[in-house]
């Protein structure tokens, strides 16, 4: 059993005052300001920040090793998650309800419902929240790992699998090419190629310099800007389905697959890394995908107010099982 050694949970507290701190501020500033400053600030990160974050810190990423095992086990993650999810809404929630361990009825899982269901059990916030997580506990050496789960596992599944989904279980306007749009022009997949580019390629020391503090200045924004995000959010009911969903994608999905990547010999930091990336809250993709193919709305939107919370419970679990 791993002991709750003070130096092993100084990177942690490290970061609970980070995300506390950003997410908390964004929260006060959502209340308070316009909701086009959201907005804004989204698509700034969205066109500038994240994309030049991802080209500093590729340029110290070790890329070294079985890296390319960090998108497989995302889609594993991915199609995992949706399985349990799926297996869940035909079998184990009638199971829980005739126990009396849930109120699930046959008409409380709609179509609608069970497509949102599926999207927050299986894609998690792996960029904007995995990428300070995976920085602040790891560092710049094996932002790799996240970046390559985020890039070729979260978000493919996302705008892919996880539109197909919704497609199937929606009742809205079937605006497919609008989300392949969005998925093809994403310059985040530009920047990946961008960055891997110039990692050998030498650059001044002050550009250097300045790059690494403008990406970290965008990791701190990207916070604020989900704390504006969460302040924003009105429902905070179906929290009994959504605990299922979030107890499938944040504790057992990382649980299970981070004991079997190391009998495929990923341990330590990269173990840790791809473990930390399955462990996210559902990503805000999920509302974005609900509201175009008319989902649950509801029901996604408590999962990403409750599994951002609860990230801050689960996280220590994570380091304490993989991070030695």
């Amino acid at each position: 059993m791993p002991s709750l050694d003070p130096e092993r949970l100084r990177p942690l507290f490290q970061l609970y005052l980070q995300l506390g701190g950003g997410v908390l501020l964004g929260w006060v500033l959502g209340r308070l300001m316009p909701r086009w400053i959201p907005t804004f600030i989204g698509q700034f990160l969205f066109w500038i920040g994240v994309p030049i974050s991802i080209i500093t810190f590729l340029r110290g990423a070790d890329l070294s090793g079985k890296i390319w095992i960090a998108p497989i086990a995302a889609w594993v993650a991915i199609l995992l998650g949706a399985g349990l999810a799926w297996f869940w809404i035909k079998g184990g929630g009638k199971f829980a309800a005739n126990k009396g361990l849930t109120n699930d009825t046959p008409s409380g899982w709609t179509k609608p419902t069970q497509g949102s269901f599926l999207l927050a059990s299986m894609v998690g916030n792996t960029g904007y929240l995995g990428f300070p997580v995976n920085l602040t506990l790891l560092g710049k050496n094996y932002f790799g790992w996240a970046l390559f789960y985020d890039m070729l596992g979260t978000l493919l599944g996302a705008y892919g699998l996880g539109v197909v989904l919704a497609a199937r279980f929606g009742q809205g306007e079937k605006s497919h090419g609008q989300l392949v749009r969005s998925l093809v022009i994403n310059p985040a997949l530009w920047s990946m190629g961008i960055g891997l580019g110039l990692r050998q390629v030498p650059l001044p020391g002050w550009l250097e310099e300045g790059m690494e503090k403008f990406a970290w200045s965008a990791i701190a924004l990207s916070l604020v800007l989900i704390g504006m995000r969460l302040s924003q959010l009105a429902s905070w009911r179906k929290v009994k389905q959504a605990g299922v969903g979030l107890g499938i994608k944040m504790l057992l999905l990382p649980l299970v697959l981070g004991i079997a990547l190391s009998q495929f010999g990923i341990v330590g930091k990269p173990q840790l890394a791809i473990v930390l990336q399955m462990a996210m809250p559902p990503a805000f993709a999920t509302l974005v995908i609900a509201e175009v193919y008319e989902l649950d709305r509801e029901l996604t939107v408590t999962a990403l107010a409750v599994g951002s919370i609860g990230l801050l419970l689960t996280l220590p679990i994570w380091l304490l099982l993989f991070g030695a």
